[in-house]
């Protein structure tokens, strides 16, 4: 990418400053402040809109390239009991996902240019040890035994620098007859003390320069490691894999505790020095040991099973690159969506973020909740091929970013939640700290070669823009950190298209808002779905483990349990808290080749909301108009359903229903008990989009639309259609005085 940046946060108050990273092939580029109103460039919509905001960062700037460096390791102190020049003995237990192709750091004190020592996996998948001399000679031996991807192995080294001697042991823990993965070797080395690197121990990789910083870090192991110890002098080591059973008379220098402090970036050591380590690019904690019984399933419950870490070599929690400028939001701006927007002469990109209001002080009565999480979850996205996907074949609107882009997400390992490790794991983390380029006003889904996600949620913005209607911006991780306090302000709260990810504290505060007389508009479908954490640490990652659900990959047995809050992760409908109790609807069904309109049910002549349809007459189709999202259509890409089986309140309202989708819409993976030929939505009766209305105490009420695609039709008609009228209907309702 020529010209390409991101922000140091999403959410920013006035007052408040906000950073911006850019890398730019360009000599110089120039930024400026603009308010974001709508950005589908399809010409059957509205088309793109903003309006420059006179501000402090308005200007050129210099243009640099900043590289990006994933890969997770754990890097230790530059402690002079790690420097071992007289030899050592090591072991520890590892589960290799990708062995072989390249070297892959195990544990080791090592500079290219200082020499030490390295125990890692060579070429061929085999332990080896690397020695640097202090004469600079380098020896490398190995087992010649490549290890088993995917299996558990403990691996021993034994080293003395005086006797010229090295031992390689490997013992795999399923105990096979013949197994050539097993070994023991001994080697003759320089009878002379090895260098001392003087840099700090790194766990899951190797020190290229012996600085230890990311740039210099390369040899990135794909794989669990668990239980590192480390002696002073050679010793034999005894290992009986099937239990563990380890013995040592040597002293111990450093033995690592990665079941301890799971939660956090610490790793604990637990020898006499207190090489205390740090995670760096959040590798995955909590994950089944070599000794996991699968009795238990929680780390909480028990520890000493769960004491590995998995490291990738693209995982990236900060791209760390430096600040180019700033801006500090002016008390005056008014809350909104707005972005730093960088330009060359051939090149563009917005970095967007929401400007919320002063704390304690709205300024409408209206909020609109921004998806921050969601966003987060399909941060780069590379989408993957479906045969009912009919929009793959179509011309995609800008073909030549499209191809861009993806080299950027290969060349430098960005990832969303939807995608695979190298090693064929699931992505349970994404941060906001690196670029992300679907996270962009003018952004378009692969799948269907339209808006997703922010650039979607514009189509509110634009409507509420188009109509006058004051709004303040606030943001998911508002919502998580404040509570109800934060919606306690407004009297409605407007949802965007696609809600998908929730935490705990955002639920019991919206939950709260309305007990307490709150209104909700949930405007999109497939919301309030997977159980997302915040790393309390790190509040720019949150995490996921799939499970139970529908999704893209499937967490390891065991591993279900959230690293960073130690809650029970997949669907929080698996948790007893089905959206369907909350709003009156949840996630039914997913498709992406069509829409449909919806057809008003009895419900909606009922005199309590029989204004919700003024305007529309009795056997007029809703949505039945052009749509952004899927072409034609207010239902679909991914609808909701009223179930009163899963919890949706017996009294609530079934305004209008969408049926007849094609079998490219398949009915929810969690609710398949047997595999069958009936669940596409030609056939299956759950397959369908419902409007509901749900009364709460106090004067409360929920409106839910139950599909993604229902902003997408704002704008058809020039504003003027059944989708706009009766969301437009609702919102006045909720924002005046009085009973809905």
């Amino acid at each position: 990418m020529e010209l390409v940046g991101y922000a140091d946060r999403f959410s920013v108050r006035p007052g408040e400053t906000i950073r911006f990273m850019v890398s730019s092939v360009r000599e110089r580029y120039r930024a400026d402040l603009v308010r974001l109103i709508h950005g589908d460039t399809n010409p059957a919509g509205p088309g793109f809109k903003e309006r420059p905001v006179p501000s402090a960062i308005d200007g050129d700037y210099p243009g640099r390239v900043q590289a990006i460096h994933p890969g997770s390791y754990v890097v230790g102190p530059d402690h002079p009991s790690l420097g071992l020049s007289d030899g050592f003995t090591l072991h520890a237990w590892i589960w290799p996902t990708t062995p072989g192709g390249r070297v892959q750091g195990v544990v080791g004190r090592w500079s290219d240019e200082g020499g030490g020592w390295a125990v890692a996996l060579d070429e061929t998948g085999a332990l080896c040890l690397k020695l640097g001399y202090r004469e600079g000679g380098i020896v490398q031996v190995s087992t010649g035994a490549p290890l088993r991807a995917r299996e558990w192995s403990f691996i021993g080294v034994e080293f003395d620098a005086a006797e010229g001697t090295v031992r390689l042991i490997q013992e795999p823990l399923a105990d096979w007859p013949d197994d050539p993965s097993r070994g023991a070797t001994d080697h003759t080395v320089p009878r002379e003390p090895i260098a001392d690197p003087s840099a700090p121990l790194l766990i899951a990789a190797l020190s290229g320069s012996g600085s230890g910083e990311a740039p210099d870090v390369a040899s990135h192991f794909n794989g669990k490691i668990e239980g590192v110890q480390l002696f002073g002098g050679r010793q034999p080591v005894t290992v009986t894999p099937a239990e563990g059973e380890l013995g040592f008379d040597a002293p111990l220098v450093a033995a690592w505790d990665f079941a301890a402090d799971i939660a956090s970036t610490r790793v604990r050591d637990l020898g006499p020095y207190g090489l205390h380590g740090q995670t760096v690019q959040a590798p995955t904690r909590g994950v089944t040991g070599h000794n996991w019984t699968g009795e238990e399933s929680n780390p909480r419950d028990a520890p000493e099973q769960y004491g590995a870490i998995h490291f990738h070599e693209d995982d990236l929690d900060d791209a760390g690159w430096e600040s180019d400028f700033a801006l500090t939001v002016p008390n005056d701006l008014p809350s909104g969506v707005y972005a730093a927007r960088l330009r060359t002469d051939d090149a563009e990109d917005h970095i967007p973020f929401v400007v919320r209001p002063p704390a304690g002080k709205p300024t409408a009565p209206i909020a609109v909740l921004f998806s921050t999480f969601t966003y987060l979850a399909y941060a780069n996205e590379q989408g993957t091929e479906n045969e009912y996907a009919a929009k793959y074949s179509a011309p995609r609107q800008n073909p030549e970013a499209d191809a861009q882009e993806l080299v950027y997400f290969r060349a430098n390992k960005l990832l969303s939640l939807y995608d695979y490790h190298a090693d064929g794991s699931g992505v349970s983390f994404s941060s906001l700290l690196r670029p992300i380029l679907n996270l962009r006003p003018k952004a378009r889904m692969r799948h269907i070669d339209a808006p997703h996600g922010f650039a979607a949620d514009l189509s509110l913005v634009d409507w509420l823009d188009h109509e006058g209607i004051a709004f303040d911006a606030i943001a998911d991780e508002n919502l998580h950190e404040d509570g109800q306090a934060l919606l306690d302000g407004y009297k409605v709260v407007v949802t965007g298209s696609h809600p998908e990810y929730w935490t705990g504290q955002m639920l019991d505060a919206l939950e709260g808002y309305l007990g307490a007389g709150g209104r909700v508009m949930y405007l999109g479908g497939n919301g309030f779905y997977w159980v997302t954490s915040v790393d309390r640490e790190r509040p720019h990652l949150i995490e996921i483990r799939r499970w139970g659900g529908t999704g893209a990959w499937r967490a390891e047995p065991g591993e279900y349990h959230h690293a960073t809050t130690g809650e029970l992760g997949g669907l929080w409908r698996n948790r007893g808290r089905a959206p369907q109790k909350t709003l009156g609807v949840g996630f039914a069904a997913q498709g992406f080749d069509s829409a449909l309109p919806y057809r008003r049910q009895p419900d909606s002549f009922d005199p309590r909301v029989s204004w919700i349809f003024a305007g529309v007459g009795d056997d007029e189709l809703i949505g039945d108009c052009d749509n952004l999202i899927l072409d034609y259509g207010a239902a679909g890409h991914e609808v909701d359903r009223y179930d009163r089986g899963l919890g949706t309140p017996a009294h609530t309202l079934q305004l209008a229903t969408a049926t007849g989708f094609s079998d490219g819409y398949q009915a929810v993976v969690e609710e398949i008990l047997m595999a069958d030929s009936r669940q596409g939505g030609m056939t299956n009766p759950r397959v369908r989009s419902d409007i509901v209305y749900v009364d709460y105490p106090n004067g409360g009420a929920v409106f839910s639309v139950g599909s993604i695609a229902w902003c997408g039709a704002l704008s058809a008609n020039g504003y003027d259609n059944t989708v706009a009228r009766v969301t437009g209907n609702v919102l006045r309702r909720f924002a005046a005085d009085g009973e809905p």
